[in-house]
């Protein structure tokens, strides 16, 4: 790739620094002296109505966003991500996860493979596998059918599959039900496998190269866990392994060597990094919870924002207009955290997921030629949902001395709709989903306060500046196609980002070296006095602390 634009040196960016210094956010006044502020700010991506009226979003700073992301080169860079290009530099990788959710009569040759064809290979393996499981097809050793999946995998084998299967409940097949293990604290392991029959569970084992650490351990673990459970039941446990597990993986040796048929083995590629991967492979435990057809309508999501995201106009193409408004909060107003409010419980793990998909792929300090960057990079984001996170956080977002630009997410249709007396319960969650957008923006004044009857001496504690700036994004119910449209939005979101800043969003090497280092650590902490001595005092004083103190 060519080397990236310095943002900072652009027209744009000029633009945009004059325009911030001028900028004077008064929500009231600006509704006020603009009845179509709402109407020329609110925006149709696939399912999604998205209003960013309340955002810091002014038609000179939208000019000036979108003229920053054609200075930048950001439409070719689309375009070259979309067509295979190996735009992850340090790994010399396409990035084609918008590959895995293209029309299977569609095609893509990248280098002389059709990577299309092979995604709907993959993909029908995968769903004749999960209706075989489903329908009850797939026996375990002992001939009964399956219905507890345990998912073992770490970082994007493990947030995307549990934070969808969460977000789906509804959709999930009576009587069916999955557990995710990922960390290698061996609390997690032994806990999901609580109350868990033997018989009727299928394990899927999620590593690409069948090699990672955590979800190896756990794999041998819960391998161990089976046949001593059988044996217990007086089973014979000879082939137990290969009815009872599969893998998602390409290193069919190891696979087989574990124990499962390499027929039940399921790949992805190189140019599917994990936190994008919960549409490929990855999402087999998904698939088999909501079925094929509900996983396709799933894919159709990210595919509608796929296309949102290639052929909206700029000034309406919302994960565009997202991204550059994060990127300004974060380079002119000094924001350093985002928050994700999701008003629907079955998001709660959203805000997790998009943790690792935003900072993993932004949290960088040099740019993809490997310079350092001339701004600052990535945002910390987080949440929880809503009403919860009102009696939590939410103090610190209306009366606080930080910027902290917040989505919200919500549904017009409950998946559980209930009443409390003559009260529909889904209309009282919302007016908290629309009056907490309100109260951010529109604030209340020390008059207002006053008018209340409110002691003098407490107005100043009960005064809302207001001027925070939200984004509400609704849908009519949080299906599988909509919860795909949402993932595709925040990967766009990244994508956009990153792209602006120069880096490259789709590699991981801060991963790395904690982990080499604990590799290195094994001798020194299962008490090597050599390699004890060889540390440094902090570590060296940790690990005996450690030694003492182990029981």
């Amino acid at each position: 790739m060519d080397a990236p634009v310095d943002a900072t040196r652009t027209p744009a960016w000029a633009r945009l620094t004059q325009l911030r210094n001028e900028l004077n956010v008064n929500f009231r006044e600006w509704f006020a002296n603009d009845p179509q502020r709402a109407a020329n700010n609110t925006f149709v991506a696939g399912d999604l109505y998205v209003d960013l009226s309340k955002s810091y979003l002014t038609e000179e700073i939208k000019d000036a966003l979108l003229e920053l992301a054609i200075e930048v080169g950001l439409p070719s860079r689309r375009d070259a991500m979309l067509r295979g290009d190996r735009i992850n530099v340090t790994e010399n990788r396409s990035v084609l996860h918008t590959a895995l959710r293209r029309r299977k009569d569609d095609s893509l040759d990248v280098e002389g493979v059709d990577v299309v064809a092979e995604v709907h290979q993959t993909l029908e393996r995968i769903y004749a596998f999960a209706d075989r499981v489903r329908s009850g097809q797939w026996l375990g050793i002992t001939g009964k059918p399956i219905n507890t999946i345990v998912n073992i995998g770490i970082g994007g084998s493990d947030l995307g599959p549990v934070m969808a299967y969460e977000a789906l409940k509804p959709y999930v097949k009576q009587g069916m039900r999955c557990r995710f293990v990922s960390n290698i604290d061996p609390t997690d392991i032994v806990s999901k496998l609580g109350g868990v029959d033997p018989e009727t569970t299928l394990f899927i084992v999620a590593s690409k190269t069948f090699t990672t650490l955590e979800t190896m351990t756990n794999a041998r673990q819960a391998r161990a866990w089976l046949l001593e459970a059988l044996e217990d039941r007086g089973i014979d446990t000879d082939g137990a392994v290969a009815k009872h597990f599969i893998a998602v993986s390409t290193n069919l040796g190891k696979v087989e060597e574990f124990g499962i048929e390499p027929e039940n083995a399921f790949g992805f590629w190189s140019w599917v990094g994990g936190r994008y991967s919960v549409d490929s492979a990855v999402g087999t435990s998904l698939a088999i919870a909501i079925g094929p057809r509900r996983f396709e309508e799933f894919l159709t999501g990210f595919r509608l924002m796929d296309e949102h995201f290639v052929n909206a106009p700029a000034h309406e193409n919302v994960p565009l207009l997202m991204g550059l408004l994060n990127v300004f909060y974060t380079n002119f107003l000094g924001a350093a955290t985002h928050a994700v409010l999701p008003y629907s419980q079955l998001l709660h793990r959203f805000p997790a997921y998009l943790q690792q998909l935003t900072m993993e792929s932004n949290g960088k300090r040099v740019r993809w030629d490997g310079s350092e960057v001339t701004t600052q990079t990535g945002e910390v984001f987080w949440g929880e949902p809503g009403t919860n996170g009102q009696h939590a956080f939410y103090q610190l977002i209306h009366q606080g001395t930080q910027l902290i630009p917040a989505d919200f997410i919500a549904f017009a249709n409950p998946a559980y709709p209930i009443s409390d007396g003559d009260q529909d319960q889904h209309e009282l969650f919302l007016g908290n989903f629309f009056g907490q957008t309100k109260a951010l923006a529109f604030g209340k004044t020390a008059e207002e306060v006053r008018e209340e009857g409110t002691p003098e001496e407490l107005v100043s504690a009960r005064v809302f500046p207001g001027n925070k700036p939200t984004a509400s994004i609704m849908a009519s119910a949080l299906t599988p196609q909509v919860l795909g449209e949402l993932i595709a939005l925040y990967e766009h979101i990244t994508f956009v980002q990153g792209i602006v800043w120069g880096i490259d969003s789709f590699d991981q090497w801060g991963v790395e070296l904690g982990k080499q280092m604990a590799i290195a650590l094994n001798d020194a902490v299962s008490g090597d006095r050599e390699a004890i001595a060889r540390e440094d005092q902090s570590t060296r004083g940790l690990i005996e602390f450690y030694r003492k103190h182990r029981r």
